[in-house]
């Protein structure tokens, strides 16, 4: 139920949920291929702002399931997965990567993500902010949302859920499945982010004033991953088919993540 009257301004602390049990996530992704990198819904009104780090930096807390040589590719086929399953959504209508790695500019642009530079490259929020601002310069009246990069099991259907809720409120979050951490942050139009990521970000949404969404069946919106176990969680959920190679090839095969 989402509290408050319908458009009441959110209060402190609120808790949005939509009204009964959402569909049960699926365990199976389809066949590689079948989803599209491409947003086919020209009435999709969401612009999503995902930062990600230099390669080499990433996923250090991966180092019990990869090395250091794998988990820059591992970074990188999670945020493949997680912009073109958020490009295939009907809501979205464009995904910015704020990023400086040149290879994942390449990349990630070549699935059809606008590339942002990392101008301030002071940190994630500031990377955050500064994509928003980029998107509102070309879109002033968009909705804006933040979205991790690492979320390779992602399914544009269960984004849709999540986004529907999130255009209810000026600033709404979703947060992870550890319950702890944020995956999504949303702003209205005219709405500025104010995003707070890092550790304990849920807590810190919260305390600014932003309605923490609660859904069921969005765990494929939930489930970053950060750690070996975060790993398995999404690999059993079903992850798209970069992350599902390198599962294979650099994970399994060397015995990480309990494989």
């Amino acid at each position: 139920m989402v509290p408050g009257p319908r458009g009441a301004p959110p209060r402190r602390g609120d808790v949005a949920a939509r009204p009964g049990s959402g569909p049960a996530a699926p365990r199976a992704r389809p066949p590689h291929g079948e989803e599209s990198a491409t947003n086919a819904d020209p009435t999709g009104s969401w612009s999503l702002v995902v930062p990600l780090k230099p390669l080499a930096l990433a996923k250090s807390r991966l180092a019990g399931a990869a090395g250091p040589r794998v988990r820059p590719r591992l970074a990188l086929a999670f945020a493949q997965d997680t912009v073109a399953a958020a490009l295939a959504c009907g809501a979205v209508r464009d995904v910015s990567v704020v990023t400086d790695d040149p290879v994942a500019a390449l990349t990630l642009g070549a699935l059809g993500a606008r590339i942002v530079p990392d101008g301030p490259a002071t940190g994630l929020n500031a990377a955050l902010a500064h994509g928003a601002r980029a998107v509102r310069a070309r879109r002033p009246g968009a909705p804006v949302a933040t979205l991790n990069a690492d979320l390779p099991a992602l399914r544009p259907a269960e984004l849709s859920l999540v986004l529907a809720v999130a255009a209810q409120f000026p600033r709404a979050f979703l947060p992870d499945a550890a319950e702890i951490g944020t995956t999504l942050l949303s702003a209205a139009p005219g709405v500025e982010l104010r995003p707070a990521f890092g550790g304990a970000s849920r807590r810190r949404h919260l305390l600014s004033g932003a309605v923490e969404i609660r859904l069921d069946g969005v765990r494929s919106v939930r489930q970053d991953v950060d750690t070996a176990d975060d790993l398995r969680a999404a690999v059993d959920l079903g992850v798209g088919p970069r992350t599902a190679e390198r599962w294979a090839v650099d994970v399994r095969a060397a015995g990480g993540a309990g494989g």
